[in-house]
């Protein structure tokens, strides 16, 4: 006897699928002008981010002090509370100096490049003569490009890069989501999904 998609799952899943894949739909409409509005406006976006990062550094800072006053090992409640204080001082700087932070953001993503880009060549050199070495080399190549590009426009470059890279990110997120949804609204049109 052949089983069809509709005797597998409840009668209710259909319902619930067709209200999923809308809000799937919805949100990844949402992300995709988000991300435009990123990549038009990376600036702004970059501000924003410096922001979330900002009270993000509160809330740890927030947690490392209240678990100082709560740990019983001996000194642990001192190093947490020095770790709680740094915290939050680096969330007051964020918020409190939002373009600062975000070129020091910045600076520190072309730093980390920089490095990435140095050791996967470094790897990539290494390992002659084994396949998909030619990628990892690609890939060290455009770390060290974008590395260059920040630094060489320093502190310009805040302006642009994290606001974009994110704008783009988030974008390209939205555009995969709503792919898979409009997949799963058609399976679910043609009675694939129960």
């Amino acid at each position: 006897m052949q089983t069809t998609s509709a005797t597998i799952y409840p009668a209710g899943t259909r319902g619930i699928a067709r209200e999923s894949i809308g809000w799937s739909i919805a949100l990844s409409i949402v992300l995709i002008v988000t991300g435009l509005i990123a990549i038009l406006a990376p600036l702004l976006a970059g501000v924003a981010l410096t922001g979330i990062l900002g009270w993000l550094l509160l809330l740890v800072g927030a947690g490392h002090l209240w678990l100082a006053w709560h740990v019983r090992a001996a000194g642990a409640h001192i190093w947490e509370a020095i770790v709680g204080v740094a915290y939050l001082l680096a969330g007051i700087f964020l918020l409190t100096h939002p373009v600062a932070g975000l070129i020091g953001i910045t600076a520190f993503i072309g730093a980390y490049l920089l490095m990435r880009g140095i050791f996967e060549l470094i790897t990539a050199f290494a390992l002659r003569g084994i396949g998909g070495r030619g990628w990892l080399l690609f890939n060290g190549v455009i770390s060290l490009i974008l590395a260059v590009m920040i630094w060489r426009r320093l502190p310009y470059s805040a302006e642009w890069f994290i606001g974009t890279i994110v704008g783009f990110a988030i974008l390209f997120t939205g555009i995969s989501r709503l792919a898979l949804a409009l997949t799963a609204r058609r399976m679910l049109a043609n009675r694939v999904i129960a």
